[in-house]
């Protein structure tokens, strides 16, 4: 797996830019994520992220946005204000995991 350096850490990462081990990220290294796709992190913002990250080692994949909408109550259209165009796939970068399937 490649390694790359973000935020003076490096880290593994695949060949799309998405970590391969989630246990290397914590909430700065989100933070310089979210930063490299143009994305101010707010509250709200943090409230999908650590959703995600809760329910990733239950699931052993990424949530899908209905998962983040119905289990993880915050609205799809405000998912995609939030983390807009594509917020599946930026929310799971942001939040160090992989894509979720389906995404391409």
């Amino acid at each position: 797996m490649p390694v790359t350096t973000i935020d003076g850490r490096q880290v593994h990462v695949n060949d799309e830019g998405f970590l391969t081990e989630p246990s290397e990220w914590d909430e700065e290294l989100g933070q310089a994520l979210a930063a490299q796709i143009g994305i101010d992190m707010g509250d709200e913002h943090w409230k999908a992220i650590r959703f995600l990250r809760s329910d990733f080692p239950e699931q052993g994949e990424t949530a899908t946005l209905r998962r983040v909408s119905t289990q993880g109550g915050i609205p799809i259209k405000q998912l995609f204000a939030l983390f807009p165009q594509k917020p599946a796939k930026k929310m799971a970068y942001v939040a160090g995991l992989p894509k979720p399937a389906g995404c391409v």
